[in-house]
Protein backbone atom coordinates (compact mmCIF):
# COMPACT_ATOMS: atom_id res chain seq x y z
CA UNK A 1 0.00 0.00 0.00
CA UNK A 2 1.28 3.41 -0.75
CA UNK A 3 1.11 6.47 1.23
CA UNK A 4 -1.48 7.67 -1.16
CA UNK A 5 -4.17 5.09 -0.01
CA UNK A 6 -4.52 7.09 3.06
CA UNK A 7 -5.98 10.06 0.93
CA UNK A 8 -6.23 8.10 -2.51
CA UNK A 9 -10.00 7.71 -3.57
CA UNK A 10 -10.49 7.19 -7.21
CA UNK A 11 -14.29 8.09 -6.93
CA UNK A 12 -13.66 11.56 -5.27
CA UNK A 13 -13.69 14.62 -7.40
CA UNK A 14 -12.81 17.30 -5.57
CA UNK A 15 -14.03 20.98 -6.03
CA UNK A 16 -10.78 22.56 -6.14
CA UNK A 17 -11.77 25.74 -4.13
CA UNK A 18 -9.73 27.55 -1.54
CA UNK A 19 -10.25 24.58 0.76
CA UNK A 20 -8.88 21.98 -1.19
CA UNK A 21 -5.81 24.46 -2.41
CA UNK A 22 -4.91 24.44 1.46
CA UNK A 23 -5.46 20.78 2.41
CA UNK A 24 -3.15 20.38 -1.02
CA UNK A 25 -0.18 22.04 1.06
CA UNK A 26 1.95 19.58 2.82
CA UNK A 27 3.94 17.87 0.61
CA UNK A 28 6.40 20.82 -0.47
CA UNK A 29 7.09 21.45 2.96
CA UNK A 30 8.91 18.04 4.25
CA UNK A 31 11.20 19.19 0.83
CA UNK A 32 11.62 22.72 2.39
CA UNK A 33 12.98 20.59 5.21
CA UNK A 34 16.38 19.48 3.22
CA UNK A 35 16.79 23.02 2.67
CA UNK A 36 17.22 24.07 5.81
CA UNK A 37 18.93 21.40 7.38
CA UNK A 38 21.82 21.44 9.29
CA UNK A 39 24.23 21.70 6.35
CA UNK A 40 22.73 24.54 4.97
CA UNK A 41 23.30 26.09 8.11
CA UNK A 42 26.68 25.84 8.45
CA UNK A 43 26.87 27.28 4.94
CA UNK A 44 24.16 29.67 5.26
CA UNK A 45 26.27 30.90 9.13
CA UNK A 46 29.35 31.11 7.07
CA UNK A 47 28.46 32.96 4.35
CA UNK A 48 27.18 36.01 6.71
CA UNK A 49 29.89 35.67 9.45
CA UNK A 50 32.52 35.94 6.30
CA UNK A 51 30.62 38.70 3.78
CA UNK A 52 27.60 39.89 6.07
CA UNK A 53 24.91 40.67 3.27
CA UNK A 54 26.99 40.22 0.33
CA UNK A 55 26.07 36.83 -0.92
CA UNK A 56 22.09 36.63 -0.28
CA UNK A 57 21.55 36.39 -3.85
CA UNK A 58 22.66 33.01 -3.48
CA UNK A 59 19.42 31.99 -1.39
CA UNK A 60 17.23 33.85 -4.52
CA UNK A 61 18.99 32.10 -7.30
CA UNK A 62 19.01 28.19 -5.36
CA UNK A 63 15.07 28.78 -4.71
CA UNK A 64 14.31 29.58 -8.27
CA UNK A 65 16.60 26.45 -9.33
CA UNK A 66 14.68 24.74 -6.60
CA UNK A 67 11.24 25.63 -7.53
CA UNK A 68 12.00 24.54 -11.12
CA UNK A 69 13.39 21.13 -10.14
CA UNK A 70 11.14 20.38 -7.41
CA UNK A 71 7.63 21.06 -9.44
CA UNK A 72 9.11 19.00 -12.81
CA UNK A 73 10.06 16.11 -10.23
CA UNK A 74 6.53 16.20 -8.47
CA UNK A 75 4.86 16.08 -12.14
CA UNK A 76 6.46 12.75 -12.34
CA UNK A 77 4.60 11.37 -9.31
CA UNK A 78 1.15 13.02 -10.47
CA UNK A 79 1.33 11.80 -14.04
CA UNK A 80 2.20 8.74 -13.59
CA UNK A 81 2.30 7.46 -10.19
CA UNK A 82 5.53 6.63 -9.72
CA UNK A 83 8.50 8.21 -7.54
CA UNK A 84 11.69 8.79 -9.44
CA UNK A 85 12.85 5.51 -7.97
CA UNK A 86 10.06 3.21 -9.57
CA UNK A 87 9.97 5.67 -12.62
CA UNK A 88 13.78 5.08 -13.13
CA UNK A 89 13.37 0.87 -12.73
CA UNK A 90 10.43 0.51 -15.25
CA UNK A 91 11.54 2.65 -17.48
CA UNK A 92 15.65 1.97 -17.95
CA UNK A 93 17.53 -1.10 -18.52
CA UNK A 94 18.33 -3.16 -14.98
CA UNK A 95 22.47 -2.88 -15.52
CA UNK A 96 21.61 0.77 -15.80
CA UNK A 97 18.99 1.62 -12.78
CA UNK A 98 20.77 -0.55 -10.37
CA UNK A 99 23.75 1.40 -10.48
CA UNK A 100 21.69 4.86 -10.37
CA UNK A 101 19.71 3.74 -7.44
CA UNK A 102 22.50 2.66 -5.45
CA UNK A 103 24.29 5.76 -6.12
CA UNK A 104 20.78 7.70 -4.60
CA UNK A 105 20.98 5.46 -1.60
CA UNK A 106 24.75 6.40 -0.81
CA UNK A 107 23.66 9.75 -1.13
CA UNK A 108 20.93 9.17 0.79
CA UNK A 109 23.10 7.57 3.52
CA UNK A 110 25.34 10.43 2.99
CA UNK A 111 22.38 12.96 3.39
CA UNK A 112 21.10 11.01 7.15
CA UNK A 113 24.70 11.17 8.17
CA UNK A 114 24.91 15.07 8.25
CA UNK A 115 21.07 15.85 9.27
CA UNK A 116 21.70 13.18 12.37
CA UNK A 117 25.60 14.48 13.30
CA UNK A 118 23.55 17.70 13.49
CA UNK A 119 20.91 17.11 15.32
CA UNK A 120 23.51 15.39 17.38
CA UNK A 121 25.48 18.41 17.88
CA UNK A 122 22.26 20.40 18.82
CA UNK A 123 21.98 18.01 22.07
CA UNK A 124 25.32 18.44 22.46
CA UNK A 125 25.14 22.30 22.86
CA UNK A 126 21.48 21.82 24.86
CA UNK A 127 22.52 18.86 27.25
CA UNK A 128 26.44 18.28 27.03
CA UNK A 129 25.01 14.81 25.73
CA UNK A 130 27.92 13.87 23.69
CA UNK A 131 28.10 13.72 19.83
CA UNK A 132 28.14 9.99 19.63
CA UNK A 133 25.77 9.16 22.05
CA UNK A 134 23.48 12.08 20.64
CA UNK A 135 23.64 10.33 17.57
CA UNK A 136 22.43 7.35 18.82
CA UNK A 137 19.21 9.50 20.55
CA UNK A 138 18.44 10.57 17.32
CA UNK A 139 18.47 7.52 15.31
CA UNK A 140 16.27 5.97 18.21
CA UNK A 141 13.64 8.71 17.92
CA UNK A 142 13.48 9.13 13.85
CA UNK A 143 12.53 5.08 13.61
CA UNK A 144 10.22 5.32 16.74
CA UNK A 145 8.68 8.33 14.59
CA UNK A 146 8.60 6.77 11.10
CA UNK A 147 7.43 3.74 12.34
CA UNK A 148 4.79 4.82 14.45
CA UNK A 149 3.19 7.46 12.60
CA UNK A 150 1.31 7.49 9.57
CA UNK A 151 2.25 9.58 6.85
CA UNK A 152 -0.33 12.46 7.14
CA UNK A 153 0.67 12.41 10.93
CA UNK A 154 4.55 13.04 10.58
CA UNK A 155 3.23 15.93 7.68
CA UNK A 156 1.87 17.63 10.37
CA UNK A 157 4.59 17.07 12.92
CA UNK A 158 7.11 18.65 9.93
CA UNK A 159 5.30 21.46 9.44
CA UNK A 160 5.25 21.86 13.07
CA UNK A 161 8.87 21.56 13.05
CA UNK A 162 9.22 23.81 10.03
CA UNK A 163 7.04 26.31 11.92
CA UNK A 164 9.32 26.28 15.09
CA UNK A 165 12.15 27.03 13.67
CA UNK A 166 10.99 30.05 11.17
CA UNK A 167 9.90 31.64 14.42
CA UNK A 168 12.83 31.22 16.54
CA UNK A 169 14.75 32.77 13.44
CA UNK A 170 12.04 35.73 13.69
CA UNK A 171 12.69 36.22 17.29
CA UNK A 172 17.04 36.02 16.79
CA UNK A 173 15.58 38.80 14.21
CA UNK A 174 13.98 40.70 16.69
CA UNK A 175 16.68 40.68 18.78
CA UNK A 176 19.24 42.30 16.38
CA UNK A 177 19.14 45.80 13.99
CA UNK A 178 18.91 44.67 10.67
CA UNK A 179 20.22 46.82 7.28
CA UNK A 180 16.59 46.25 4.72
CA UNK A 181 18.53 47.90 2.83
CA UNK A 182 21.52 46.12 2.84
CA UNK A 183 19.59 42.80 2.73
CA UNK A 184 17.30 44.12 -0.28
CA UNK A 185 20.52 44.50 -2.26
CA UNK A 186 22.37 41.91 -1.31
CA UNK A 187 19.40 39.68 -2.13
CA UNK A 188 19.26 40.60 -5.94
CA UNK A 189 22.31 41.81 -7.16
CA UNK A 190 25.43 39.06 -8.02
CA UNK A 191 28.41 39.70 -5.55
CA UNK A 192 31.09 37.41 -5.53
CA UNK A 193 33.87 39.00 -2.79
CA UNK A 194 37.57 37.93 -3.30
CA UNK A 195 37.96 34.13 -1.63
CA UNK A 196 34.02 33.60 -1.35
CA UNK A 197 33.92 30.90 -4.20
CA UNK A 198 34.10 28.17 -1.83
CA UNK A 199 30.69 29.10 -0.06
CA UNK A 200 28.91 30.17 -3.28
CA UNK A 201 29.93 26.60 -4.43
CA UNK A 202 28.55 25.01 -1.59
CA UNK A 203 25.13 27.05 -1.34
CA UNK A 204 24.48 26.86 -4.49
CA UNK A 205 25.64 23.46 -6.01
CA UNK A 206 24.49 21.84 -2.94
CA UNK A 207 20.91 23.37 -1.96
CA UNK A 208 19.27 21.13 -4.11
CA UNK A 209 19.87 17.33 -2.68
CA UNK A 210 19.22 14.04 -4.60
CA UNK A 211 16.98 12.83 -1.60
CA UNK A 212 14.44 15.09 -1.88
CA UNK A 213 13.79 14.66 -5.51
CA UNK A 214 13.15 11.11 -4.92
CA UNK A 215 10.98 11.77 -1.76
CA UNK A 216 9.28 14.86 -3.62
CA UNK A 217 8.10 12.37 -6.29
CA UNK A 218 6.65 10.25 -3.82
CA UNK A 219 5.00 12.06 -1.12
CA UNK A 220 3.14 14.23 -3.54
CA UNK A 221 1.18 11.23 -4.64
CA UNK A 222 -0.52 12.02 -0.92
CA UNK A 223 -2.71 14.17 -2.60
CA UNK A 224 -3.85 12.49 -5.45
CA UNK A 225 -7.53 11.83 -6.67
CA UNK A 226 -8.86 10.39 -9.94
CA UNK A 227 -5.87 10.06 -12.11
CA UNK A 228 -7.53 8.99 -15.10
CA UNK A 229 -9.62 11.91 -15.33
CA UNK A 230 -7.67 14.86 -17.63
CA UNK A 231 -9.38 17.92 -15.64
CA UNK A 232 -8.10 16.78 -12.19
CA UNK A 233 -4.90 15.88 -13.51
CA UNK A 234 -4.41 19.74 -14.76
CA UNK A 235 -5.54 21.00 -11.48
CA UNK A 236 -3.51 18.96 -9.46
CA UNK A 237 -0.43 20.10 -11.28
CA UNK A 238 -1.65 24.08 -10.22
CA UNK A 239 -2.03 23.02 -6.64
CA UNK A 240 1.08 21.55 -7.10
CA UNK A 241 2.99 24.11 -8.13
CA UNK A 242 0.89 26.71 -4.98
CA UNK A 243 2.54 24.20 -2.96
CA UNK A 244 6.19 23.97 -3.64
CA UNK A 245 6.41 27.51 -4.62
CA UNK A 246 4.73 28.51 -1.17
CA UNK A 247 7.04 26.33 0.66
CA UNK A 248 10.22 27.13 -1.48
CA UNK A 249 9.64 30.67 -0.35
CA UNK A 250 9.52 29.47 3.24
CA UNK A 251 12.54 27.77 2.67
CA UNK A 252 14.35 30.85 0.85
CA UNK A 253 13.17 33.15 4.27
CA UNK A 254 14.58 31.01 6.95
CA UNK A 255 17.82 30.53 4.96
CA UNK A 256 17.64 34.09 4.55
CA UNK A 257 17.48 35.01 8.01
CA UNK A 258 20.53 32.72 8.63
CA UNK A 259 22.82 34.79 6.93
CA UNK A 260 21.63 37.85 7.77
CA UNK A 261 21.67 36.78 11.23
CA UNK A 262 24.94 36.43 11.09
CA UNK A 263 26.00 39.26 9.15
CA UNK A 264 24.08 41.65 12.09
CA UNK A 265 26.11 40.17 14.65
CA UNK A 266 28.87 37.74 13.89
CA UNK A 267 29.88 40.28 10.91
CA UNK A 268 29.39 43.43 12.51
CA UNK A 269 32.06 42.48 15.63
CA UNK A 270 34.14 40.87 13.00
CA UNK A 271 34.18 37.30 14.16
CA UNK A 272 34.33 34.30 11.32
CA UNK A 273 32.62 31.79 12.37
CA UNK A 274 33.08 28.19 10.54
CA UNK A 275 30.97 25.75 12.82
CA UNK A 276 27.65 24.97 14.42
CA UNK A 277 28.25 24.98 17.62
CA UNK A 278 30.71 28.22 17.92
CA UNK A 279 27.99 30.15 16.39
CA UNK A 280 25.97 29.44 19.40
CA UNK A 281 28.49 30.07 21.98
CA UNK A 282 29.19 33.28 20.60
CA UNK A 283 25.90 34.48 19.89
CA UNK A 284 24.96 34.01 23.88
CA UNK A 285 27.70 37.23 24.58
CA UNK A 286 26.46 38.98 21.43
CA UNK A 287 22.62 39.40 21.72
CA UNK A 288 22.08 37.45 25.08
CA UNK A 289 21.71 33.98 26.82
CA UNK A 290 18.06 33.96 24.79
CA UNK A 291 19.73 33.90 21.30
CA UNK A 292 22.16 31.03 21.90
CA UNK A 293 19.28 28.65 23.54
CA UNK A 294 16.75 29.60 20.92
CA UNK A 295 19.42 28.81 18.20
CA UNK A 296 20.20 25.33 19.26
CA UNK A 297 16.67 24.74 19.97
CA UNK A 298 16.04 25.51 16.22
CA UNK A 299 19.23 23.35 15.15
CA UNK A 300 17.88 20.49 17.21
CA UNK A 301 14.33 20.44 15.69
CA UNK A 302 15.83 20.73 11.66
CA UNK A 303 18.14 18.04 12.55
CA UNK A 304 15.37 15.89 13.62
CA UNK A 305 12.97 16.82 10.94
CA UNK A 306 15.49 16.62 8.24
CA UNK A 307 16.16 12.95 9.42
CA UNK A 308 12.66 12.08 9.35
CA UNK A 309 12.63 12.86 5.73
CA UNK A 310 15.57 11.55 4.68
CA UNK A 311 14.76 8.31 6.12
CA UNK A 312 11.61 8.55 4.37
CA UNK A 313 13.82 9.33 0.86
CA UNK A 314 16.18 6.47 1.51
CA UNK A 315 13.06 4.12 2.23
CA UNK A 316 11.23 5.28 -0.94
CA UNK A 317 14.58 4.82 -3.50
CA UNK A 318 15.47 1.02 -1.54
CA UNK A 319 11.51 0.22 -2.06
CA UNK A 320 11.70 1.82 -5.70
CA UNK A 321 14.29 -0.86 -6.69
CA UNK A 322 11.70 -3.34 -6.30
CA UNK A 323 9.36 -1.73 -7.86
CA UNK A 324 7.44 -0.68 -4.82
CA UNK A 325 5.98 2.57 -3.33
CA UNK A 326 7.15 3.45 0.05
CA UNK A 327 4.99 1.93 2.38
CA UNK A 328 6.48 1.80 6.11
CA UNK A 329 4.52 -1.15 7.03
CA UNK A 330 6.06 -3.27 3.98
CA UNK A 331 9.66 -4.91 4.59
CA UNK A 332 11.25 -3.44 1.71
CA UNK A 333 10.29 0.20 2.94
CA UNK A 334 11.18 -0.73 6.86
CA UNK A 335 14.98 -2.65 5.45
CA UNK A 336 15.70 0.40 3.57
CA UNK A 337 14.38 3.33 6.37
CA UNK A 338 16.87 0.74 9.02
CA UNK A 339 19.84 0.06 6.77
CA UNK A 340 20.70 3.85 5.47
CA UNK A 341 19.73 5.75 8.64
CA UNK A 342 22.08 3.20 10.77
CA UNK A 343 24.26 2.64 8.44
CA UNK A 344 24.43 6.80 8.82
CA UNK A 345 24.58 6.76 12.57
CA UNK A 346 27.58 3.62 12.24
CA UNK A 347 29.31 5.75 10.28
CA UNK A 348 29.15 9.14 12.62
CA UNK A 349 31.57 6.41 15.14
CA UNK A 350 34.26 6.34 12.75
CA UNK A 351 34.83 10.09 12.01
CA UNK A 352 36.68 11.61 14.61
CA UNK A 353 36.16 15.20 13.71
CA UNK A 354 32.04 16.01 13.12
CA UNK A 355 32.94 18.98 10.82
CA UNK A 356 34.99 16.52 8.62
CA UNK A 357 31.90 14.38 8.76
CA UNK A 358 30.06 17.15 7.05
CA UNK A 359 32.46 17.71 4.32
CA UNK A 360 32.60 13.74 3.62
CA UNK A 361 28.56 13.58 3.56
CA UNK A 362 29.00 17.07 1.36
CA UNK A 363 31.66 15.47 -1.30
CA UNK A 364 29.53 12.37 -1.75
CA UNK A 365 26.37 14.40 -2.65
CA UNK A 366 28.29 16.62 -4.91
CA UNK A 367 29.19 13.55 -6.95
CA UNK A 368 26.01 12.38 -7.50
CA UNK A 369 23.49 15.26 -7.75
CA UNK A 370 23.93 15.68 -11.19
CA UNK A 371 23.24 11.64 -12.34
CA UNK A 372 19.90 12.50 -10.38
CA UNK A 373 19.26 15.47 -11.52
CA UNK A 374 20.04 14.39 -15.07
CA UNK A 375 17.66 10.82 -14.54
CA UNK A 376 14.93 13.09 -13.60
CA UNK A 377 15.10 15.42 -16.78
CA UNK A 378 15.35 12.25 -19.17
CA UNK A 379 12.27 10.74 -17.08
CA UNK A 380 9.74 14.06 -17.41
CA UNK A 381 11.38 14.57 -21.07
CA UNK A 382 9.95 10.97 -22.03
CA UNK A 383 6.98 11.03 -24.01
CA UNK A 384 6.49 6.97 -23.34
CA UNK A 385 6.39 8.04 -19.76
CA UNK A 386 4.53 10.80 -19.38
CA UNK A 387 2.64 11.46 -22.40
CA UNK A 388 1.23 14.23 -23.24
CA UNK A 389 2.73 16.06 -20.33
CA UNK A 390 6.14 15.68 -20.90
CA UNK A 391 8.66 18.58 -20.44
CA UNK A 392 7.72 21.56 -23.22
CA UNK A 393 11.15 22.44 -25.35
CA UNK A 394 11.43 25.39 -23.16
CA UNK A 395 11.02 23.18 -19.67
CA UNK A 396 14.03 21.19 -21.42
CA UNK A 397 16.27 24.02 -21.97
CA UNK A 398 15.57 25.32 -18.83
CA UNK A 399 16.25 22.13 -17.29
CA UNK A 400 19.03 20.83 -18.82
CA UNK A 401 20.76 24.12 -18.32
CA UNK A 402 20.22 24.15 -14.49
CA UNK A 403 21.45 20.61 -14.71
CA UNK A 404 24.34 21.43 -16.07
CA UNK A 405 25.24 24.40 -13.89
CA UNK A 406 24.77 22.43 -10.89
CA UNK A 407 26.75 19.45 -12.38
CA UNK A 408 29.36 22.09 -12.69
CA UNK A 409 28.93 23.48 -9.46
CA UNK A 410 29.17 20.36 -7.85
CA UNK A 411 32.50 19.33 -9.42
CA UNK A 412 34.34 22.33 -8.51
CA UNK A 413 32.87 21.99 -4.83
CA UNK A 414 34.28 18.09 -5.12
CA UNK A 415 37.49 19.33 -6.44
CA UNK A 416 37.77 21.96 -3.72
CA UNK A 417 38.41 20.03 -0.67
CA UNK A 418 41.56 18.73 -2.62
CA UNK A 419 42.89 22.05 -2.20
Amino acid sequence: MKIIKELKNKDHKPNFGIIELLKFIGPGLLVTVGFIDPGNWASNIAAGSQYGYKLLWMVTLSTLMLIMLQHNVAHLGIVTGDCLAESANKNLKGWLAKPILITAIIAAISTALAEILGGAIALELLFKVPVKMGAVVILALILYMLFSNSYMKLEKWIIGFVSIIGLSFLYELSLVHVSWSEAAYGWTHVQIPQGSMPIVMSVLGAVVMPHNLFLHSEIIQSRQWNLEDDAVIKKQLKYEFTDTFLSMLVGWAINSAMIILAATTFYAHHAEVTELGQAKEMLTPLVGNGAGLIFAIALLFAGIASTITAGMAGGSIFSGMFNEPYDIKDMHTKVGVTTILGLATAVIFLISDPFKGLIYSQMLLSVQLPVTVFLQIYLTSSKKVMGKYRNSILDQILLWGIGIVLAVLNFMLFMSFFN
